[in-house]
């Protein structure tokens, strides 16, 4: 591995095309240095003894900085994963000369212009201008130009993320123009263009136009900043809430860290499971390699080689993997092994921690290469917790020491939007500091560095966008990890706006990206709008189920009276955590509903650290003690003790859930306690659910609920019931193109199950029953706890989706007698077909599929989402795009059916404009929509002999030029 990055061949994104199905391109170059660390002043306030650097503003050279990750601080920035603002046609030759220029309405004094590159996931630039002048005029067609700088003479070095600023000297020009006159690959991009004056960007919203288009409108060039700012820096000292303020909001219930005792059953065997897939992955050595490497001691010949991405990208993370699970782990079950292993990493780890306090395996400077300084940082805090937690007596000192080091770091200030999925970041902090050894810096450099105020308000408005259209690294199941982080703050603060986001974020995922059986339905690289549900693209990841449970447990700690909260931690574990394990081989990645399970995989991903964390920790979830008794939160054969007050209580639960419903739960305590024995009543239960004590009915329980059973209990006192178990069904709500609406998912109590058996390629076998007659068609399989038999279906039956290994399957079958699998049957009344007289034109059509202008008022009707039938824009020319339908003759019209012909780069703004006596006059206009398969409009009927629609924007980043649709449709009112 070395002290440096080596060439990396594969990374997390491209780990999902090839493995399980989106690729982060990682930048391979050396580290330059970029400073020191601050020294901390003796006594200092802590929000004073935070450093202050921030990058420096105001015009500046030309001249790009240092490229991507390995540049030096205080310069100026482009945060990841800007839109696109714009992208030039392709040209014959790099030698083509081309322009694009911004009007700013009237003359104005300029103070200097910003030239924002395009950037890739390796933060290096894509298609900056190679030699270019920026100028300036009062005319349109720049006659008698300012040249405010002049790049046409030598070639203009790649920029990276660095912001090109050229001084203007306070010219006067209504028009700011640059002119490439040698392009890059035969095309230019740039993700912004600012014009400033008087402090501030007065080209904001301004319309653009360029070389070959001419107009284009208002487009992302000059869009508005982003929530944050452009910046990769973020610095806000008055986010900081000083201690001395701080009014804590105690949990009012307490996970237990230890106490509680599993006896066979399901969850058992998953940690018993999970010790010999720790045990069988990696030795010592292998784990501690890179702390060594990076401290420059010797390394044991014939270690393993250390896998790509995984181990390179992100060394010290697998280190954390192993110390997540089995800290875990012997918290529950003591296993010598298991123990030893982990007491020699963190002894490895200790040794290798610097002077001053340093312990991470990668070169501090290192620390904005690949996701090294949130991810890998946040993984090896963890597991440095949980070893402290497992009663390893230098993980917490440790730890300590590198939080004196990290929360007076200089990189503090670009580590949010500089280092990948810093979001994340944010995590290890907080959870760091509700240890035995938390300082208020630990949270408060989080508020100053990682808070982002426009985001929290968005997330305590319940707006969507906050999760899917996160503007920053970008949106993912991982956002998650950063909701954890603001509910610790707002217990450790007091602070409501804390709460309001917090609760604002769990809302939008519950009700938004929640598969059916609990696994997120929102992953990275692709569009995952609300209510999308796309089976047949990349969601599910583990390691989103295993932040969702965690997340969750947070929230019962605070409100442990609402049920609901437990009720998503037994879907990830039962439907998530179980489901994705292999045995002892290995951790699945992502959760397919259909087909066939995901690979599985013994190298360190994202989702097996997660996932090894989960299952190492199964016991916890189990129990809860609050100051005057307990909580039953799932039930499995298990015992806990606690202590309340100056009592010793001990409490043994028999069950054979999920197999059978029946539980006992037996009382032993050597005096007559008096003590709140709270009863969770499962949502999912199908009626109220009695409770009995010491064989009488004592209460009945309605779902969704904890019964609290006050009394001075006894050795021996016993508490029965029979959980509800019965089945339940969910029609398929989601928008995968052509899965239609008479698929069901099935769920018996909490657990989802699968049909097995072929599925014609995933596709879903049809039950040819109704709907409403599946739960009396299923029969128990004898000696086959859980698995059913379905009447007229000898070649499937149902299972635990958990249970199901390599067999092919399907949670959504077509379950109906019809044979129709669809919800778009053609509609009568259509204007808008070649038949009737109808003609389509457009801007432009793509290269390889010519004449598909025609395919959209054919008469062969195809359903939303199928890319065979469609017309594609030209992928060479930028956005915006148009398609129109002439009628024959004037007709009124009232209504609007737009079919989308790809999900994943649908039409997202967009404009409908109809003629009318000559002029255009536009009937609708979208931003950010949302559905990927159709859009309909009704309107106040309207006499037009043409329909055009415009598309500003798609979905799809990696083609920001494309638009595409497969049908529109014109009705008549009524």
């Amino acid at each position: 591995m070395g002290s440096e990055p080596k060439p990396t061949r594969i990374s997390r994104r491209k780990f999902l095309n090839q493995v399980v199905g989106a690729g982060l391109v990682v930048g391979t170059t050396p580290f330059l240095p970029s400073g020191t660390i601050p020294a901390k002043a003796a006594g200092a306030d802590p929000a004073q003894a935070l450093p202050l650097k921030t990058p420096a503003s105001g015009p500046m050279p030309p001249l790009p900085a240092e490229n991507g990750w390995r540049g030096p601080m205080g310069i100026e920035r482009i945060a990841r994963l800007a839109p696109l603002g714009h992208q030039s046609p392709q040209a014959v030759s790099d030698d083509t000369v081309q322009w694009v220029q911004v009007d700013l309405g009237a003359p104005t004094l300029l103070d200097h212009i910003k030239l924002f590159p395009m950037i890739d996931f390796g933060l290096g630039s894509q298609n900056y201008p190679v030699r270019f002048r920026v100028e300036a005029s009062a005319d349109p067609n720049i006659a008698s130009p300012i040249i405010l700088a002049d790049c046409t003479g030598a070639d203009f070095p790649e920029p990276g993320d660095a912001v090109s600023h050229f001084p203007a000297d306070k010219a006067k020009a209504r028009y700011v123009r640059i002119t490439v006159t040698r392009l890059r690959d035969r095309k230019f991009q740039l993700s912004k263009l600012e014009v400033w004056s008087g402090g501030k960007d007065v080209a904001e919203g301004c319309p653009v136009s360029d070389s070959v288009h001419g107009d284009l409108g208002r487009t992302p060039l000059t869009r508005v900043p982003r929530g944050q700012g452009e910046d990769v820096s973020t610095d806000n000292p008055g986010n900081i809430i000083p201690a001395r303020q701080w009014r804590p909001v105690s949990y009012k219930a307490q996970a237990p860290i230890g106490g509680v005792r599993l006896g066979d059953g399901v969850l058992k065997t998953a940690m018993q499971d999970n010790i010999d897939y720790l045990l069988a992955s990696n030795s010592v050595d292998e784990l501690v390699r890179p702390f060594r490497e990076r401290a420059g001691m010797p390394i044991p010949a014939g270690l393993k080689p250390p896998i790509e991405f995984w181990d390179t990208d992100l060394p010290g993370s697998n280190a954390g993997r192993f110390l997540m699970g089995a800290g875990n782990t012997l918290r529950w079950m003591e296993h010598p092994e298991l123990r030893a292993r982990m007491n020699a990493i963190v002894d490895g780890i200790v040794e290798c921690q610097r002077a001053d306090g340093y312990l991470m395996a990668y070169p501090e400077e290192s620390i904005f290469y690949s996701e090294r300084g949130a991810y890998t940082r946040s993984w090896v805090t963890h597991g440095l917790i949980e070893a402290g937690l497992a009663g390893h007596p230098k993980a917490f000192p440790a730890l300590r020491r590198f939080y004196d080091w990290f929360d007076t770091c200089p990189y503090l200030p670009e580590l949010l939007r500089r280092a990948g999925q810093g979001v994340q970041g944010m995590i290890a902090n907080t959870r760091t500091y509700f240890t035995p050894i938390g300082k208020p810096e630990d949270l408060q450099v989080v508020q100053r560095f990682f808070q982002e105020n426009y985001w929290m308000e968005q997330l305590a408005q319940r707006d969507p966008k906050a999760i899917w259209q996160y503007p920053y690294d970008h949106p993912h199941n991982y956002l998650i990890t950063s909701l954890e982080p603001y509910l610790d703050q707002y217990r450790a603060t007091g602070a409501t706006k804390y709460w309001d986001a917090a609760k604002g974020g769990w809302d939008l995922y519950r009700d938004n990206w929640l598969h059916v059986g609990g696994s997120i339905a929102i992953c990275e690289f692709s569009s995952y709008p609300p209510h999308s549900y796309y089976l047949h693209k990349q969601t599910g990841e583990l390691c989103g189920s295993v932040f969702w449970a965690r997340y969750n447990q947070r929230f019962h700690l605070l409100a442990p009276s609402e049920e609901k909260y437990v009720a998503e931690i037994e879907k990830s574990i039962y439907n998530n955590g179980l489901a994705n394990q292999a045995g002892s081989k290995g951790i699945r990645y992502l959760s397919h509903l259909t087909g066939h399970k995901d690979t599985v995989t013994s190298h360190n991903t994202c989702c097996e650290g997660q996932g090894t964390r989960l299952l190492g920790s199964l016991p916890e979830y189990i129990y809860s003690t609050a100051k005057d008794g307990l909580y039953v939160n799932l039930f499995h054969a298990s015992s806990i003790e606690w202590a309340q007050g100056s009592q010793n209580l001990k409490l043994a639960m028999e069950t054979e859930f999920p197999f059978k419903p029946e539980v006992k739960l037996t009382l032993d305590t050597s005096n007559s306690v008096k003590s709140s024995i709270r009863v969770r009543i499962p949502t999912w239960a199908s009626k109220p659910m009695p409770i009995h004590v010491n064989g009488k009915r004592a209460a009945t329980g309605k779902p969704g609920t904890y019964v609290a059973l006050d009394r001075a209990w006894k050795s021996g006192d016993v508490i029965e019931f029979t959980l509800p178990m019965e089945f339940q069904q969910t029609r398929y709500a989601g928008m995968d193109p052509g899965f239609g609406q008479e698929r069901f998912a099935l769920e018996y109590g909490p657990i989802l199950m699968a049909l097995v058996g072929k599925t014609g390629g995933g596709k879903g076998e049809r039950l040819n029953l109704n709907s409403d007659d599946l739960a009396a068609s299923l029969s128990p399989i004898p000696d086959q706890p859980l698995h059913f038999a379905v009447a007229g279906h000898t070649n499937h039956h149902y299972r635990p989706y958990w249970q199901v290994q390599e067999e092919e399957f399907t949670c959504y079958p077509v379950i109906g007698t019809s044979d129709s699998t669809t919800t778009e049957p053609a509609e009568a009344g259509n204007l808008a077909l070649a038949s009737l007289g109808a003609k389509a034109a457009s801007d432009s059509e793509y290269a390889n599929e010519p004449g598909g202008t025609a395919r959209i008022i054919d008469d062969h009707f195809v359903s939303a989402g199928q890319e065979a039938h469609r017309w594609h824009s030209s992928l060479d020319t930028p956005h915006p795009h148009w398609i129109e339908v002439t009628l024959p003759q004037a007709t009124k019209i009232g209504r609007v059916v737009i079919r989308f012909a790809d999900p994943e780069g649908h039409p997202v703004d967009f404009d409908g404009i109809v003629r009318v006596n000559g002029k255009d006059k536009t009937i609708f206009q979208e931003s950010n929509y949302a559905d990927p398969l159709h859009y309909r409009a009704t309107f106040k009927p309207i006499t037009t002999d043409t329909f055009r629609l415009v598309i500003r924007a798609s979905a799809n980043p990696a083609f920001p030029n494309a638009a595409q649709i497969s049908r529109i449709e014109l009705y008549p009112p009524g």
